[in-house]
């Protein structure tokens, strides 16, 4: 089933909530450059029932475990080239893996949608571990970004995703890179999401408005929007996307809180305390797909869910 089936058949996708921060709730040590990709390697059962609770509390998509996956990473810890592949497409069974598990219930399927897969493909700065994710300034060319970023996607595709999530991009320059490169796997549908250092501003310091309009025009885009920024930006940041582009928007943003890079935690006195009635307004501002990053939780789905779609 793709996006396009599923938004005729409800008025929005319920994506689902934190996978890293989540399982380091549930026991899992991520102190580690590799992160929840780490999770792969050691836990990969964690991942799977992780994905199920999402499922069950209603999340019509799950997002990989693939976020700070790359060939460089693994390489690092000493895997292979081929073992490296191998986990990345580990990543994608896993929450087929927990669809079926899912779906196998028939009480599950009542009002519900077959749930989407999504392939998480982070961006550069998640693989330097250093907090990029929310700075940019790589230094890097958009064609060495392609370089990057290319064996990762084939890795991903290959194993089948509904789709891919490119998110908590920071800069324009890694956006036009995953743009060009979608064209080389023309079949392959995504959507990108930007990570936002206030409610005009990407986190390089580009207006957001202005690469919204530069994913506009691509037809492999199937959403655009923001991921991984506070709460309280999100509704703004809607707007200014709302007048670049009639594609559906992605908003799903963290908890409120900051990652201190240096000290690599985040910083709790920032939380926000639920998103309450947001997502109702982040749906009257154009967001189709509507879901949580880091710090968010599986109840955090649910009540999302309650007041999208049965409130």
């Amino acid at each position: 089933m793709s996006w396009v089936s599923v938004l005729q058949q409800q008025k929005a996708i319920i994506l689902d909530g934190a996978l890293a921060t989540e399982l380091e709730a549930r026991g899992a040590r991520l102190d580690d450059a590799l992160w929840s990709a780490k999770i792969l390697l050691e836990q990969p059962a964690m991942i799977r029932r992780l994905h199920l609770d999402y499922f069950r509390a209603g999340a019509d998509v799950a997002t990989t475990a693939s976020y700070q996956a790359s060939f460089e990473g693994f390489r690092r810890r000493g895997l292979s080239h081929r073992e490296a592949r191998g986990l990345m497409q580990r990543s994608v069974e896993l929450a087929k893996e927990a669809r079926e598990l899912f779906w196998a219930e028939p009480d599950n399927r009542a009002g519900r949608i077959y749930p989407l897969i999504a392939a998480s493909v982070g961006p550069y700065g998640a693989f330097l571990a250093d907090g990029s994710e929310y700075k940019g300034q790589y230094g890097l060319s958009i064609p060495q970004l392609m370089g990057w970023h290319r064996p990762r996607l084939e890795a991903l595709l290959a194993a089948g995703p509904d789709l891919l999530a490119c998110e908590t991009i920071p800069c324009p320059e890694e956006a036009e890179a995953l743009l060009r490169l979608l064209e080389e796997f023309p079949e392959a549908r995504a959507w990108l999401s930007f990570s936002c250092r206030d409610g005009r501003r990407i986190s390089q310091g580009e207006r957001f408005g202005d690469v919204v309009n530069m994913v506009d025009g691509t037809g492999q885009v199937v959403a655009v929007g923001v991921n991984c920024t506070p709460p309280r930006y999100i509704s703004p940041l809607l707007e200014e996307a709302a007048a670049e582009t009639q594609k559906p928007l992605v908003a799903y943003p963290n908890s409120g809180e900051r990652w201190d890079a240096a000290r690599r935690c985040w910083i709790e006195r920032e939380r926000e305390s639920g998103f309450g009635n947001l997502p109702l307004e982040w749906f009257a501002r154009g967001a189709r797909l509507i879901g949580g990053c880091c710090r968010t939780e599986v109840g955090d789905v649910r009540r999302m869910r309650t007041a999208v779609l049965e409130g």
